[in-house]
């Protein structure tokens, strides 16, 4: 796909569109307006359409959207049409937890291999994937066609892990260790701050109660 200058707002959007396209898909609902996805998504028409205007509109007039040909469509331009290759670094609860979570496959995001640093847990399988030693993950990724690492790490490992792991032709990082990522700028890099989460909910509760 070529790349566009699309802001990380729309793109942001674009897996919810594709999330509640699947539910219209599952109840067999043919077709759909932007006024109604609006209704479902709590955004304004015209900011569906314009989101979607980026990548061709898809709509007719009169009609509305085809939603399984939306759904499809969304899910090319998010690249889940194909399979792509993981790798955990970090065995750890959140690893773990992870790995377990049967929707990543069900979307082509494949766990090949969990890795750690400690000793005590090499073995250890997790949905059959067994847990190796560090050194092992340069010629895994090579014999493995991984394109995305999974830090979930302690921050001050993570840096370095993510470096080492650019150099064994890792292509994108979904990085879960609360620290900025020193990575080349064509690494695809996807931080997920689970505390600065929290804490957005915290102060919109607040916010309420006040």
């Amino acid at each position: 796909m070529v790349e566009k200058d699309i802001s990380q707002a729309v793109i942001g959007r674009l897996p919810r569109y594709f999330r509640y396209l699947g539910m219209l898909k599952d109840e067999g609902v043919e077709r759909v307006s932007s006024r109604d996805l609006s209704d479902m998504m709590r955004l304004t028409a015209s900011q569906i359409r314009q989101d979607l205007n980026h990548f061709g509109g898809f709509g007719h007039q009169g009609y509305g959207y085809n939603v399984e040909n939306l759904y499809e469509e969304i899910g090319k331009i998010l690249g889940i049409d194909k399979e792509h290759n993981l790798i955990i670094i970090g065995a750890g609860n959140l690893g773990q937890a992870l790995v377990n979570y049967m929707n990543f496959e069900r979307r082509g995001f494949i766990f090949k291999g969990i890795f750690d640093n400690d000793p005590k847990i090499y073995g250890m399988k997790v949905r059959n994937i067994e847990v190796k030693p560090m050194e092992a993950v340069k010629d895994f990724i090579k014999n493995n066609n991984i394109d995305i690492a999974v830090l979930t790490v302690p921050k001050d490992s993570a840096v370095e892990l993510a470096e080492e792991l650019v150099s064994y032709g890792i292509k994108a990082i979904w990085n879960f260790a609360h620290v900025d990522l020193n990575v080349p700028s064509g690494i695809k890099v996807e931080n997920v701050h689970l505390l600065d989460s929290l804490m957005k909910l915290s102060y919109n509760l607040a916010l309420h109660e006040e």
